[in-house]
This record gives C-alpha cells, structure tokens and sequence, in this order.
C-alpha cells in the first residue's frame, strides 16, 4: 500500500494538476475516486471543504490542489517542479494565482454561464488572459523552449494544463476555441500533450465534451 492516498474525482480539473504532479515525480499512490454528487461518509473528515483533491501522507492530510503541489514538491525533491530561484520562484506562485484567480473562473464562467451577455463578457476576458499568457508569459519567460520556464517543466505548467485539456469542449458548446495568433500558447499546449506524464492520464475531447454536457447547453448555429 503506497504512503499517498489522493481523493479525486475524473472530470475535476484541479485533481487533474496533483495527479499530473504525482505521475511526473513518479511517486506511488493510491487512487480513491470520489463521486461528487455522492461523496462518501467521512469524507470530511479527509478533506474539510468537501472537495477534490485532497491527499493523506501517513498520518497528514493536505488539501487545495496548488498548496497539495507544493507540499509534493517539497517531500518529494527529484524532480524539482519549482525554481530554485527566489525571483523565478516568485513568478511561477504568481502565475499559479493568475489562472486560479482569472483564467479559471473566466473559463468556468464561459462554460457554465446560461446568459448570453456573460458569455460574451467572459469570451473577451479570456481572450485577454490569452494574450497576457501569450506575451507576458511565455513570450518573457520561455523563449524558444517548450515550458514556461524554458526547457525544465514547473507546477506553473501542469496548473494551467487541466483547462487545456479540456477546451475542446469549450470550443464544443461555446464556439471559443484558442485564437491561431496565439502561436506561443499552442506550441506549449502541443508540448505538454507529448509529455509522458500527461499523457498516462490523457483523456480525449470527446471525453470531456460528454461529461460537461450537464454544465453546458451548445450555442444555436445561426442559419
């Protein structure tokens, strides 16, 4: 029996990150899937907000996906998953902020929203966080090569890859795919989608375009 236990849920994007983290460290773990709409007695008890994911390590316990990530980077060193720098250390936890705290609720927002006007509302914010990712992420911080931070993959990278994965079904029911002079965020998508890590746990976009129906009602095609 391994020593991590993770509590996740298939469809939910932040378990996605930790299992990522957990497939590129190569760390054994145990997979406990929680169904959401049904969790099990006790399972507070494992995770206080109710939520995925949550980890048990021997005795400890950690929960919310970005600080579970850290917790792994730290127990378990090799590889390192953040810079060893402080000023890059800074600029990977302020990216993870940003997608926590605007390209994620822009994305669910997109998604989930029945309003029109807030869809609308929420395609032009994306777009924009699009273009600061774009420009003031990897164009500043990765150069030519395929990861944020150039040619070593970081937490800042499998934070973001989740959504990715799943914008074929935002493409699906909203009609907002990524836009093609986004070249730079493409060529990162393409090269996180070839890493072994990710692929172990890929699922299709057909996959997510099934289970995010309930979430979602497709736009009419205009005649």
């Amino acid at each position: 029996m391994a020593d991590i236990k993770i509590y996740s849920a298939v469809v939910c994007p932040y378990a996605h990150r930790t299992r990522l983290v957990l497939q590129e460290k190569g760390i054994d773990f145990d997979l406990i899937e929680i169904d959401l709409q049904n969790k099990p007695e006790g399972f507070t008890e494992v995770s206080p907000y109710g939520k995925v994911p949550a980890i048990t390590h021997g005795e400890n316990r950690v929960w919310e996906s970005a600080v579970i990530n850290e917790y792994l980077d730290e127990v378990f060193p090799n590889p390192p998953l953040l810079p060893s720098n402080p000023i890059a250390k800074a600029q990977a936890r302020i990216w993870i902020d940003f997608a926590n705290t605007r390209l994620v609720p822009a994305f669910s927002t997109l998604l989930r929203s029945p309003d029109f006007q807030k869809q609308e509302e929420a395609k032009q914010e994306l777009y924009k966080h699009l273009e600061f990712i774009e420009n003031e992420g990897l164009g500043k911080l990765s150069g030519d090569d395929p990861y944020w931070f150039g040619e070593s993959i970081s937490l800042v990278d499998f934070t973001f890859f989740p959504w990715f994965e799943r914008w074929g079904a935002l493409k699906h029911y909203r009609g907002f795919g990524i836009p093609a002079e986004f070249t730079r965020v493409k060529q990162w998508k393409h090269a996180l989608k070839e890493r072994p890590s990710v692929k172990a746990i890929a699922h299709s976009k057909e996959f997510y375009i099934e289970r995010y129906a309930k979430f979602a009602t497709p736009v009419p095609v205009a005649a």
